[in-house]
């Protein structure tokens, strides 16, 4: 293995989760209760927040968004997109599970729950921006948590970052066509320029900036990478739970109103996770990938770029809405439901290294 190479799978395979990962479902339970809390004491506060806004993008969110993605996108080496050549059949079934099945397999999820099964228990007037908030949701491929998720179950660590990489590079040109068009077809309209201006917010600027943050620290040698990778680490999680808390104080009303929702809501995003792994996992065996490189396939295909999907419904819909109360739904359940995708492909390399 090359030297580049070496740096590059240490890239890949960063520590298991931290205590704080591991229990992010309890940080998010504690963010909706003092979100709520606040919300409810000091109303005036939170609303002069929500009105700190400019081209329809709320200032406050927008930095703790920003803090929130680079530290992630820094870990990125878009240089590993040459590692795509060996594992031509492995990315190919990650790009098929992560672009054609999993944001039209939401769709039809939240058509079929949301606007059918689930629809006489929650508001109407929600209805549409719950769906929204979904699509947004499966539109955006993870970024970061599955280098963890990967590392969990000893997959290969040059396939996770190439695959990691490629939908990157795609998730700038293919996010807002692919949104705008699933929401076209779910019958909810969103401006053009709302969504071209959340891309080159969350996706575009972010990622360049990241880059030339990750050239500048590598420039500096490997000892320099890692110890502000170690260092940053934290304000990705820090800069996340504050905006559940902002977003929160706007959710409080409703949510008092309305618990059920987000159980009702949860109930399409778990579908998704466990369709789209177990298919992800499925395909690779089927065409003759190994167990280390079906593991982040699956794991990526199941696991959400939360992040900017909570921005994007926060830009294009505000605070109070469903679409963004839906995206905060992914986050919750995200690391209980993905550590349980883990345990079982864990548990099934015996089944799927048989012939």
């Amino acid at each position: 293995m090359s030297a580049q190479d070496k740096t590059t799978a240490q890239l890949a395979t960063p520590a298991p989760m931290s205590v704080f990962e591991r229990f992010l479902t309890l940080w998010v339970l504690l963010c909706i209760v003092t979100g709520i809390a606040a919300g409810q004491m000091a109303p005036a506060a939170f609303q002069a927040i929500g009105r700190l806004e400019f081209a329809q993008v709320n200032l406050p969110v927008g930095l703790l968004i920003w803090v929130m993605i680079i530290p992630m996108l820094v870990k990125v080496d878009f240089t590993a997109l040459h590692e795509i050549r060996q594992h031509v059949r492995g990315i190919g079934v990650t790009l098929f599970v992560n672009w054609l099945v999993k944001p039209f397999s939401m769709a039809f999820l939240g058509w079929l729950f949301i606007r059918n099964l689930f629809a006489p228990l929650l508001p109407a007037e929600q209805l549409d921006s719950y769906i929204a908030g979904l699509i947004l949701l499966a539109a955006a491929p993870c970024t970061a948590m599955v280098f963890v998720w990967s590392r969990l179950t000893n997959g290969h660590p040059l396939f996770t970052l190439s695959q990691v990489a490629i939908n990157d590079s795609i998730m700038v040109f293919a996010f807002a066509p692919l949104v705008a068009f699933l929401l076209g077809i779910s019958a909810i309209s969103v401006p053009w320029s709302t969504l071209l201006t959340s891309v080159l917010l969350y996706i575009v600027i972010p990622v360049g900036l990241a880059q030339l943050w990750r050239r500048s620290l590598l420039a500096k040698g490997q000892a320099a990478f890692d110890a502000a990778m170690t260092r940053i680490g934290p304000w990705s999680i820090a800069a996340l739970l504050a905006t559940l808390v902002l977003l929160f104080a706007f959710q409080g009303e409703a949510i008092l109103r309305q618990p059920l929702v987000i159980a009702l809501l949860a109930v399409p995003i778990l579908i998704q996770v466990f369709f789209n792994s177990a298919l992800a996992y499925w395909l690779n065996k089927a065409v003759g990938e190994k167990h280390n490189v079906a593991c982040p396939s699956a794991l990526i295909g199941a696991s959400n770029f939360f992040e900017l999907a909570v921005a994007a419904a926060i830009s294009l819909f505000g605070f109070e809405s469903g679409a963004a109360l839906a995206t905060v739904v992914g986050v919750l359940i995200e690391v209980p439901a993905m550590l349980l995708v883990v345990k079982l492909v864990n548990a099934s390399k015996g089944w799927y290294e048989t012939a």
